[in-house]
């Protein structure tokens, strides 16, 4: 008889981002990057899958946030929305996407639901 070991379903996480205009400079941003590092590390000590990453462009900043629950009511959004404002830098948010982590929560390699399907 075979021994088949059931291999759970890949962890969805979710993933949305800020955007920042005007764009900022990476020193700028300096206390979100911060902010984004002692999230990251709080969540870990947690069990928990949040990591948030800055990406400088010439036409707009971006802050991409990889996170366990599409839930964006936590106390780091209210904290990174705060920092953005004592920047008086504009800013929107998006709506979280779902993606499958079938690599153990490594944002490198994590693929968006759709591009699963095909769409």
């Amino acid at each position: 008889m075979l021994d088949k070991k059931r291999t759970p379903p890949p962890k969805t996480i979710w993933a949305y981002a800020y955007q920042i205009l005007p764009p900022q400079g990476a020193k700028r941003l300096h206390a979100i990057t911060t902010l984004l590092d002692h999230a990251h590390a709080e969540a870990k000590r947690g069990a928990r899958t949040w990591t948030g990453r800055v990406v400088v462009e010439e036409q707009v900043t971006h802050i991409l946030i990889v996170s366990d629950s599409p839930e964006q009511d936590h106390e780091v959004k209210r904290s990174l929305e705060a920092k953005l404002q004592e920047l008086n830098a504009g800013f929107s948010i998006t709506a979280p996407i779902a993606v499958v982590d079938d690599s153990a929560g490594t944002p490198d390699t994590m693929v968006v639901e759709s591009d699963i399907a095909g769409t």
